[in-house]
């Protein structure tokens, strides 16, 4: 297993596989590196070094007490990178993902990517306000840390059913994925996961969107039921020059895991654009 120890004494495990133009992969909450398996195998036979991290905190990464930030996830992806001597980067990034990418274009700039991919990602803000209307309630945010802190492996087998659209009608339940993110999802530390939820949930990333420079695609489904379009990727394309949101119809906040050969296609599309 490949492990970085970070300046602050942190470990992360990351994968580093193929040769030829990098696509790094950054996952959402609670999950890892593997939620990526699909496209980290179907990129990297296509002639791709792909690459992805195990969140500090999550997956076989250390885990922290204090630091759970997307400031701290920023600086962390930026080390990384320079590790690795990438550089032309395609940064993909899911959900809670799109925020720390956010902080890290605001911290060190854009220079070593060549394009991003934000899939249902929680940008601009995804709290709810009066000037977010169609935002997640606070409410929900408290269910979640509830959750987390009294019986994390009960709330586990519940979440999954939300985030893959497995509760609507069209969508036939697959419990293998269903157990695969519960997996996921315990591997990670409690006290990154509980903290995840503020960094996620409560933090306006606006300023950051609009410091982007770099080509942007913005793929969401008008269904996710966990980060909603209206409040997010509807917002943050037009904070961002030179970006573009591809809606899936029907689509749910798992859209790299349920549809994948969909998103494959669109993803290699962009890059060759």
């Amino acid at each position: 297993m490949s492990k970085l120890t970070m300046k602050d004494g942190t470990e992360l495990f990351y994968k580093d596989w193929g040769s030829g133009p990098p696509i790094l992969f950054s996952h959402g909450w609670p999950l890892c590196s593997d939620m990526w398996d699909n496209q980290m195998m179907v990129f990297g036979q296509q002639g791709f070094r792909v690459v992805a991290q195990d969140r500090r905190g999550f997956g076989r990464s250390g885990q922290n007490w204090e630091g759970n930030t997307n400031e701290q996830f920023a600086d962390d992806l930026a080390e990384l990178i320079d590790h690795l001597g990438l550089s032309g980067v395609v940064l993909v990034a899911h959900s809670m993902a799109g925020g720390e990418v956010c902080k890290y274009v605001a911290r060190h700039g854009c220079d070593k990517l060549s394009k991003l991919v934000m899939v249902g990602t929680v940008p601009p803000l995804l709290l709810q306000s009066d000037a977010n209307p169609d935002g997640v309630p606070m409410s929900m945010f408290e269910q979640i840390e509830t959750g987390v802190k009294t019986n994390r492996a009960e709330f586990f087998t519940t979440l999954p059913k939300m985030f893959f659209g497995f509760n609507r009608i069209l969508h036939n339940t697959n419990e293998p994925l269903e157990h695969q993110f519960w997996l996921q999802a315990m591997m990670a530390g409690v006290k990154p996961t509980f903290d995840c939820v503020h960094q996620f949930a409560q933090v306006d990333f606006t300023e950051d969107l609009k410091k982007i420079t770099v080509p942007t695609l913005f793929i969401h489904g008008d269904d996710d039921q966990v980060v909603p379009i209206k409040a997010t990727s509807e917002r943050a394309v037009k904070l961002v020059p030179n970006a573009t949101l591809k809606v899936y119809s029907g689509g749910s906040h798992a859209i790299p895991l349920t549809q994948a050969q969909q998103f494959n296609d669109d993803l290699l599309g962009f890059i060759r654009s």
